[in-house]
């Protein structure tokens, strides 16, 4: 054995031989309290004087050691039946927690089926039938089972938009919408955050905007909707969200009508129009995000934006809306998804397959009123905003330079703690980042931004305690890799990550 071995027996000898001790005192006191030969020894070896009160002594002796054993053993059952009470009392408890759940989903499909019903009642509440027996068909002849998009049809059947005639660029209309905030809405925002908002506008359909209550999150897309002078959609997402039916509706096959929603409506508008057009799911995350728009995050990832197709029912009926085809709704080039999110123990987490596909922004502190001129909205032509992203694209690339240092970024963060963040990041990294220089932003300022919002996020899902020690590591890597002080968004992140742990 080397001399560390020895080093090693010698060390943990104390301790075992101390634990080895306590073991064997615990066996050999309940042997000595409990082995019967040692009382029969001590009566056979004072026998002879037991006399009179030796007898008394000597029963009630032996009475003594019998209660206290007893005792003993009506502790041990009493702790036992204790333990197994408060078992069957958990199960009992999950059990009615599961009952519950259980019977207020059975609500929830009441209220919806009671809600169903509702369409199909007289005046007097009660539910008509046809000669035959079936319940009436309340389609009136030339009637179309999509009310509200038919009256969308209706809106533009004669109706010849203006043209949107804009001339501005994307730096000065991040400050003309600060500005227009500030002095219309009394909504104050710091501009940097604004050229993180218009930024994100060019890498992704759906944006994630996520910090502590009263920061201004809900606002902030208000205010772009009234700014662009088409206003915002807004849908407050609820606990009982749990298909895309709460995202365009539903057939009613007893009254042969589609249940449109707001965002649908919208969604059908935007089809007529250039204009730029904004839906905000409030508190997205009250329930699962996957649940109600995994279907709109599988068709918007999709490249060609001419596969962006939704079906609303599988045929379709002579007065139809006109633009859908075959019972299928195309989502519109035109409108983005803007979603709220606060981070506590009454909403679902935001897994990492949602956050992949959106551009999560942090908003967690409030900016100071400032004075700010008198600034009017103005519409906004989609055409026009996608050429000055296209434009900003050509323009301000990210450099190769940088290109090759994310690389070896990725090659880093696969080696030391086997995460890789794939070609979908990357390529909104190469939208995100020139308009944001467009903005009036630095490209490392974007480029640090995304790599810790997107891409240091996914941390989370590792075993902090184990990657601890290689925090530090690479918080010098990166100092290394982009420059001293370049990358402060990252740092900052890791630490606070670092103090988790």
């Amino acid at each position: 054995m080397s001399s560390y071995g020895e080093f090693f027996t010698q060390m943990m000898a104390p301790f075992f031989e101390g634990l080895m001790d306590i073991v064997k005192s615990f066996f050999t006191g309940l042997f000595q309290m409990f082995n019967v030969l040692n009382y029969v020894e001590v009566i056979s070896k004072y026998k002879d004087v037991l006399h009179g009160v030796g007898i008394v002594i000597l029963i009630f002796s032996i009475i003594f050691l019998l209660a206290i054993c007893g005792l003993i053993v009506f502790l041990i059952v009493r702790a036992i039946r204790v333990y197994l009470r408060y078992r069957r009392n958990v199960r009992r408890e999950d059990q009615l927690i599961e009952e519950i759940e259980n019977l207020n989903n059975d609500i929830l499909k009441l209220k919806l089926q009671n809600a169903k019903i509702s369409e199909i009642t007289n005046e007097n509440g009660e539910i008509e039938y046809d000669e035959d027996g079936n319940v009436k068909n309340e389609l009136k002849d030339g009637e179309s089972r999509f009310y509200k998009l038919t009256k969308v049809d209706e809106k533009y059947k004669d109706y010849t938009p203006e043209e949107i005639k804009n001339d501005f660029d994307l730096a000065g209309f991040c400050d003309r919408f600060r500005n227009y905030a500030a002095s219309k809405l009394h909504l104050y925002y710091d501009i940097n955050l604004i050229r993180l908002f218009v930024a994100s506008l060019a890498s992704n359909k759906l944006i994630i905007l996520e910090g502590i209550s009263g920061t201004g999150k809900t606002s902030l897309a208000y205010a772009l909707g009234s700014f662009i002078q088409n206003e915002t959609t807004i849908a407050s997402v609820q606990p009982s969200w749990r298909d895309s039916t709460e995202i365009f509706g539903y057939f009613n096959e007893f009254t042969k009508k589609f249940n449109e929603t707001d965002i649908l409506t919208s969604m059908y508008e935007a089809q007529y129009s250039d204009q730029v057009y904004v839906t905000l799911l409030d508190e997205m995350n009250i329930s699962r995000v996957e649940y109600y728009f995994a279907e709109m995050l599988s068709v918007l990832e999709l490249p060609n934006k001419k596969d962006w197709i939704i079906e609303l029912v599988p045929n379709s009926w002579p007065n139809d809306p006109v633009k859908l085809d075959s019972g299928k709704i195309k989502v519109p080039e035109n409108m983005w998804y803007i979603g709220t999110i606060n981070n506590d123990d009454s909403t679902f987490m935001i897994t990492d397959k949602v956050y992949d596909r959106a551009m999560p922004i942090a908003i967690d502190d409030k900016c100071e009123p400032f004075e700010a001129p008198d600034t009017e909205g103005m519409p906004l032509s989609y055409t026009y905003l996608q050429n000055e992203f296209d434009k900003a694209s050509k323009e301000h690339a990210v450099s190769e330079d940088n290109l090759a240092k994310i690389a070896q970024m990725d090659r880093y963060v696969i080696d030391h703690f086997r995460l890789a963040f794939g070609n979908r990041i990357v390529k909104q990294l190469k939208d995100f980042v020139p308009a944001f220089i467009a903005c009036g932003g630095d490209e490392i300022a974007g480029i640090d931004y995304l790599i810790s919002h997107k891409i240091l996020r996914k941390f989370e899902q590792l075993n902090l305690a184990y990657i601890k020690d290689q925090i530090d590591g690479f918080i010098e890597y990166l100092e290394k890799l982009f420059g001293e002080g370049k990358m402060p968004e990252c740092k900052a992140y890791l630490l606070r990550l670092k103090k988790t742990i």
